[in-house]
């Protein structure tokens, strides 16, 4: 799909240049109608780029196959980045407990193990996927290890933070203070940026693709629970909002694409 807006996009903007070669209209000097020329095939280029959705995304799963996220149209996803040694490692039994009560009204748990926090997630994912089955009994799919943040960032995680930025800590609980005070102490101003901040950060999809919320790792689960309950009881495809909004939302701006 990205490859088609793409080849669209440079048709368009070729089509205009010869337009404008061809017809200039009185008064504009080329000066002027490069400038236009320019804004035009800027305007065609967000165009592209918006066009973009969840499901054109594709993933490998721990068995290394290639997993089109276009499979799960329809489903209400909750999308987690996990770790095996981290304070909340404890969560995947919480996930389970979900995954057990509505996957078969269309829930689906997609985990991402992800090892930038702390080092927290070692191991192959086939050794991730005994520990979880060994110790939580987890049946929700999962996925190849990934990064999260920086250049080497998964796609569909760079789309996500783009999507929802960082929702910010529950600053009641310990852990949320810890954290604060941890991330604070290396960048004063880390709650203005979107980059997922910790293990077992989950982003919830509606049925017809939108990324609905995003949750720290300090969200309490009853409060997922509600609102993965209140998009399963839509009968419809249309987005209902959930909970209060993300202090820090952005629009799309994503030039990774799913594998063709």
């Amino acid at each position: 799909i990205y490859c088609i807006f793409s080849l669209l996009s440079v048709d368009v903007s070729l089509g205009l240049t010869i337009a404008f070669t061809v017809w200039r209209p009185k008064g504009c000097t080329g000066g002027i109608m490069k400038r236009i020329l320019f804004c035009l095939v800027l305007l065609l280029s967000g165009l592209t780029l918006s066009a973009q959705e969840i499901y054109e995304f594709t993933v490998t799963n721990a068995d290394g196959k290639s997993v089109a996220l276009s499979n799960y149209r329809g489903k209400v996803l909750l999308i987690v980045n996990t770790a095996t040694r981290c304070g909340f490692t404890p969560q995947y039994k919480e996930l389970e407990a979900l995954y057990e009560q509505y996957a078969a009204q269309g829930l689906e748990i997609l985990d991402f193990p992800c090892n930038q926090f702390g080092q927290q997630a070692p191991g192959t994912a086939a050794e991730i996927r005994q520990f979880c089955s060994t110790n939580f009994d987890v049946r929700f799919p999962q996925f190849d290890k990934i990064d999260v943040n920086g250049p080497t960032a998964a796609p569909l995680f760079t789309y996500l933070k783009e999507q929802k930025g960082f929702a910010g800590f529950d600053l009641k609980e310990k852990a949320g203070q810890v954290l604060d005070r941890v991330l604070r102490k290396q960048d004063a101003d880390y709650d203005k940026k979107s980059d997922i901040k910790w293990n077992f950060t989950k982003f919830l999809i509606s049925r017809d693709g939108h990324v609905l919320r995003r949750y720290e790792p300090t969200e309490p689960i009853n409060n997922i629970e509600k609102d993965i309950q209140q998009q399963l009881a839509s009968s419809s495809m249309e987005q209902k909002p959930v909970g209060k909004p993300s202090n820090k939302e952005k629009k799309p701006r994503t030039t990774s694409r799913a594998k063709k």
